[in-house]
């Protein structure tokens, strides 16, 4: 079973994702802020990791920066998922060596559709 880290300081937007993905048969492990996305990922390995771009103690690009460092890590799907959908922002999160870039609020099926693009 595949396994995604779901990163999000809302417990509210864990939740949605947590069950959308254990309905399509993901297991799913999860964090509330980038330090802790940075720790859990270093525990379970997962898959893909769904990353929130703003969050408390450790956002999500810098969050990145240390995963990326991890040769573990450096090629792994890590999706942007942010509410920020201003012009320029998908840009800059590909450039900082995102996966892929989701916005807030989600789309189910694009969701979807995202992880199993990611994750054949």
């Amino acid at each position: 079973m595949k396994q995604v880290l779901v990163v999000d300081d809302r417990a509210s937007s864990r939740e949605l994702i947590r069950t959308v993905l254990e309905n399509s048969g993901y297991s799913v492990a999860e964090a509330g802020d980038g330090q802790e996305a940075v720790r859990v990922a270093q525990q379970v390995s997962p898959d893909l990791i769904l990353l929130d771009l703003q969050m408390p103690l450790l956002d999500g690009f810098g969050a990145l920066e240390l995963l990326r460092r991890d040769p573990r890590f450096a090629n792994l799907p890590i999706v942007a998922v942010t509410a920020n959908a201003m012009q320029g922002d998908r840009e800059k999160a590909l450039a900082a060596v995102f996966t892929s870039y989701i916005t807030k609020p989600l789309k189910l099926s694009v969701l979807r559709d995202e992880i199993a693009r990611l994750l054949p």
